[in-house]
């Protein structure tokens, strides 16, 4: 076999790369929820539900409450509604994998999908039981609030937001899911030619 064929049998580097994703979106969703999930049980083990707890003064703060509401403690009392909002949110994710080819987008997905399963975890296992268990929130930052009542959130919190900042800088970059990139209207398009076409040209 020639040398030219053995060039077009290998996959590209960035294909190779490229195929890797998915398995970056599932270790960034298997880290995120193993932290949220651990450190949870910790203070479950270790913390009195309603009792703060200083770490840096006003900084940072211990708080564990029950939350039956969606992330920051917003929207008490819909615990249901966000069980099956966060299962939909899982569904899509995973449905999407079969595109992923972007490492931006891995990331971001993985950020989502291990923060949603965090808390959705909480939901259908802990207290007062499935589907409305309470999600488990400890830390508290009130400087971050300037004025509003204090939220109190946890990891898997964190991870969500995260991700979704992410996501707002890929869109504004224009990067795709798929890997493609992003296209600028205006440039002429530059058709490619092989050495031997060039000399020709040239002649």
């Amino acid at each position: 076999m020639s040398d030219a064929s053995e060039h077009r049998a290998e996959a590209p580097p960035g294909s190779q790369r490229r195929a890797l994703v998915p398995l970056l979106l599932l270790g960034v969703a298997a880290a995120v929820f193993a932290a949220d999930q651990l450190v949870k049980n910790w203070v479950v083990d270790h913390l009195v539900e309603g009792q703060t707890v200083p770490v840096w003064g006003e900084f940072l703060r211990w708080h564990f409450v029950r939350n039956p509401g969606a992330a920051f403690s917003f929207a008490t009392g819909s615990t249901w509604i966000f069980t099956i909002l966060a299962a939909v949110v899982v569904i899509v994710i995973l449905w999407q994998i079969r595109r992923l080819k972007s490492v931006p987008w891995g990331l971001f997905l993985g950020l989502l999908l291990g923060g949603v399963l965090g808390n959705l975890t909480d939901r259908l296992t802990r207290e007062p039981g499935f589907p409305q268990g309470h999600v488990i929130d400890f830390i508290s930052t009130p400087w971050m609030w300037l004025g509003f009542p204090e939220a109190i959130y946890n990891i898997a919190d964190i991870a969500i937001v995260s991700g979704m900042l992410l996501f707002v800088a890929i869109s504004l970059l224009g990067v795709h899911i798929d890997g493609r990139p992003r296209e600028r209207s205006g440039e002429p398009e530059i058709a490619e030619t092989s050495p031997g076409e060039d000399s020709r040209g040239a002649a």
